[in-house]
């Protein structure tokens, strides 16, 4: 399950995990127009961890979900 929702300058989807028997704690996904930050609660330390992305590293994230082992580099092109 997932919820999304449109902020005054973010968008925020929210990852919940319902499958299995050993459960993760929610994901939220923070979209702004400079990164994007992904958050999941710690119970082993009480802490929020943050992860923070480039549009940038989210684009090459995307692409690397479908390709096989290797290094790859994206060429960007004037269009983009």
């Amino acid at each position: 399950m997932f919820t999304i929702e449109h902020e005054f300058d973010s968008t925020v989807i929210t990852l919940v995990d319902e499958a299995g028997p050993h459960l993760q704690e929610d994901v939220v996904i923070n979209a702004f127009e400079d990164c994007i930050t992904v958050e999941q609660y710690d119970p082993r330390t009480d802490q929020v961890i943050r992860i923070t992305l480039s549009p940038s590293q989210l684009d090459d994230l995307g692409l690397a979900l479908d390709l096989p082992e290797g290094s790859y580099r994206r060429v960007l092109t004037p269009e983009g």
